[in-house]
């Protein structure tokens, strides 16, 4: 997703709106979108990008299956929706490993989905959690490790007008 040109210019566009001599709090970043679908995508990217969404959840196995490294604090994402256009740029605050049903509520509700209740997180993430676990061949039991990540946002394309697609 890195190729992409649009991507390539937001981050372009931060890295010039650092003040003369300062680094980002990493000199990297990833772009991705949240999700498995086009509405989930542009959902939850523009509750990012609203700032009603500051956490979200994933499940340890699946970084394992795909060999990807867990987040760390200071990790820079650019935020993309389906169609790969940057929506905003975080920073990961905080990551916990946690089993799934100790989840809280007030995690839920930094989620920023639903009615933002500890409820509707579960249901909504056992639905999402169960897609995964078949396409890597893992029951979805009770307390299975899921990765906990907080984040603030860094940067929206309009606290910068340099950057393209947006009017």
């Amino acid at each position: 997703m890195t190729n992409n040109p649009a991507i390539k210019t937001f981050w372009q566009a931060y890295l010039d709106s650092l003040p003369p001599g300062a680094q980002p709090p990493s000199p990297t970043y990833e772009a991705w979108y949240f999700g498995d679908n086009e509405r989930m995508a542009n959902e939850l990217g523009h509750l990012v990008k609203s700032g009603v969404k500051t956490a979200t959840c994933s499940m340890l196995w699946e970084y394992e299956a795909e060999q990807e490294p867990i987040p760390q604090v200071g990790d820079l994402s650019i935020i993309i929706d389906w169609a790969g256009q940057p929506l905003c740029l975080i920073e990961t605050i905080e990551v916990e490993i946690k089993p799934f049903n100790e989840v809280d509520a007030q995690f839920a509700y930094d989620e920023g989905e639903g009615d933002r209740s500890l409820v509707y997180w579960r249901q909504a993430h056992q639905s999402f959690f169960a897609r995964v676990c078949r396409a890597i061949n893992r029951e979805l039991p009770e307390d299975m490790p899921v990765v906990c990540e907080r984040f603030h946002v860094v940067v929206r394309p309009e606290s910068s007008p340099t950057l393209p697609n947006e009017t």
